[in-house]
């Protein structure tokens, strides 16, 4: 089995290109919920709705967040009443959130009503949450420390970034699946989506299990950069980065991951950081990392599945 951990649209469309190479039995998808924050009176989970709609195929390419074919009465009404709308929800959008939020308010697991969506949306791999019980993302910033989703959507990303804080992380209770996982000794591999490190993929970590496991794993862990000729290719990473003092390059992402990875996927953008990164300790495979269709999701993923077996093999 391969475990994939995601969050946002790199880590979506990974999860696409995963999808489209392994079977379900084969696939695990972990995805971030240190975004996750309640409005409205809804639960609101924007990670596992951005790598649950892409699997479905109903995302909206062009904003890499919400539904395709999206209608907007509801946010329309809710702003003509004069109601809070820096927070945008769209009505097929919404109806996830309603189910999630009945579901959660009558004692349902986040995990258990998430494979209940993802089914009916005619998803076949898994997809799971880090965690059951609520993990919030909180950045410090030169206007004090925030809530991930004030500082991300109603501030716009302007606020200069000094550090993260996740709240619950201590005290959070992996989902049954998950820690069914964990105590296999069936996975062969978890690869590291392109996802935004600091506030994708470092909640995760932040989880003391998932951690641990990492820590002491007996299996290889590939990551693929987010960062691309020195950008990231959609939100803040970049800026995240450099503000914190950060090289901003797969380099920068490999030392901020450190002994967690054991191999990288860089884009031949970054093909001179190759020998960088190998002395490093790390293991490299230079290939086209944008994925900018379906079929490049896959053609990355595809890649990224043979360097991890290959590492795997070369534990063996």
């Amino acid at each position: 089995m391969i475990i994939a951990l995601a969050g946002g649209v790199g880590g979506a469309r990974m999860a696409m290109g995963l999808a489209a190479v392994l079977p379900p039995s084969k696939l695990t998808v972990i995805v971030n919920t240190g975004d996750d924050f309640e409005h409205l009176g809804f639960s609101i989970s924007p990670d596992l709705d951005t790598v649950m709609y892409t699997l479905a195929g109903v995302n909206n390419p062009a904003t890499g967040w919400g539904r395709v074919h999206e209608t907007w009465n509801f946010m329309q009404e809710l702003a003509g009443l004069g109601g809070d709308d820096w927070f945008r929800l769209g009505d097929r959008d919404l109806a996830v959130h309603v189910l999630r939020t009945m579901a959660l308010n009558n004692g349902v697991a986040l995990s258990d009503i998430t494979m209940t969506l993802a089914r009916r949306m005619g998803i076949r791999h898994r997809l799971l949450p880090m965690s059951d019980t609520p993990v919030r993302t909180r950045v410090v910033t030169s206007r004090g420390e925030l809530a991930f989703q004030d500082y991300f959507v109603r501030l716009r990303c302007k606020p200069r970034v000094q550090g993260f804080r996740f709240a619950g992380s201590r005290r959070a209770r992996l989902p049954a699946a998950l820690q069914s996982i964990i105590h296999s000794g069936k996975v062969s591999a978890v690869i590291i989506c392109p996802s935004n490190p600091y506030v994708s993929i470092d909640p995760i970590f932040s989880v003391p299990v998932i951690r641990a496991w990492i820590k002491h794993r007996n299996f290889p862990v590939v990551a693929v950069s987010p960062i691309v000729g020195g950008a990231a290719l959609k939100g803040p990473a970049a800026k995240m980065m450099s503000e914190m003092k950060c090289e901003v390059s797969p380099l920068g992402v490999a030392r901020h991951y450190g002994a967690r990875v054991d191999g990288w996927i860089i884009d031949r953008q970054d093909a001179k950081l190759s020998p960088h990164l190998e002395r490093e300790g790390k293991s490299v495979v230079v290939t086209d990392t944008i994925m900018s269709t379906r079929a490049k999701s896959a053609n990355l993923a595809r890649c990224t599945v043979s360097f991890a077996r290959l590492l795997a093999a070369d534990r063996a």
